[in-house]
């Protein structure tokens, strides 16, 4: 009964925390970053500021934080280790980002690839989120690392797992720019996969949905 009570809790949590979350980026988005007070996005979500501090401390967190890690690292930890390197991690980043944004496409944006797209849009306009999205690089690159087990007494494995980690990475930012000047109008996954494959090659990611939808003289060589 405890550990369903628990349940309970973590689950009333989690959706005040998205639904806190979801009237932030909104306003954000209407009003201006700098123009909207954690007091009103308090108002608008209909609980105290001490509510929206305890699930957000800083008003960036309203932002930037999200499941990205998490999904990534049980998509890492669910692949082979006979995998390459590059290979397990842009596998995750795509599963990951599918995940995200999921929920069909019809004629508007899904309403995952709509936030999502807010959120992005807010980091890269933002001078105050730039900054700090970077911790948010730096902690996605970790999660990817402890779940390669890259911090293990090893040196050199370290490295590659922290070099591979940040290559893919680096990638997918491209493609995240690339969806956001895009407006979304194409499949973030097949972005990311494109940018992949750009840096590492076809063989490291499944691009075969993307080569279906891509003229022949716009496939990746």
């Amino acid at each position: 009964m405890a550990d369903q009570h628990s349940t309970l809790r973590e689950q009333r949590r989690a959706e005040t925390q998205r639904a806190i979350q979801a009237h932030a980026v909104r306003l954000f988005t209407e009003r201006g970053y700098d123009a909207t007070t954690v007091s009103d996005v308090a108002e608008a979500a209909r609980v105290s500021p001490m509510t929206v501090y305890r699930h957000f401390p800083t008003k960036e967190d309203l932002v930037l934080v999200d499941q990205n890690g998490q999904l990534v690292a049980e998509r890492i930890i669910a692949s082979s280790a006979a995998q390459p390197l590059v290979r397990r991690i842009g596998s995750a980043l795509i599963d990951s980002a599918t995940t995200l944004t999921s929920g069909g496409r019809g004629g508007d944006l899904a309403a995952g690839e709509q936030f999502l797209l807010a959120r992005l849009r807010l980091m890269i306009s933002t001078p105050a989120l730039r900054a700090k999205h970077l911790d948010n690089h730096y902690a996605l690159q970790q999660a990817i690392v402890d779940a390669l087990g890259g911090d293990a007494t090893d040196p050199d494995r370290a490295f590659h797992v922290r070099a591979a980690a940040s290559a893919c990475l680096a990638a997918m930012h491209t493609a995240l720019v690339r969806w956001a000047e895009d407006d979304g109008r194409t499949e973030l996954p097949d972005l990311i996969a494109k940018a992949l494959a750009a840096a590492f090659g076809d063989d490291i990611v499944d691009t075969a949905r993307t080569r279906e939808k891509d003229p022949p003289s716009t496939r990746l060589k």
